[in-house]
């Protein structure tokens, strides 16, 4: 879900990882599911993709009733 968020809004790996004060590496390990953030990274990702914890993790939540 960070990927296709990060894509929504039009930003490179390296610019949300700028936004949000991570690494770069990190937001691709977090994209591909190779990490599981804490809920401060989900709180600055959210907050630089301009939308809110609650949002970003009920649509993550949406997405695995899907499969």
């Amino acid at each position: 879900m960070v990927r296709e968020a990060r894509i929504g809004v039009g930003i490179s790996q390296e610019e949300l990882a700028d936004r949000a004060e991570l690494h770069r590496t990190y937001v691709s390990l977090l994209e591909r599911g190779k990490r599981n953030p804490s809920l401060r990274v989900v709180q600055a990702l959210a907050t630089a993709l301009g939308t809110t914890m609650t949002r970003l993790v009920s649509e993550v939540e949406a997405r695995q009733r899907r499969k």
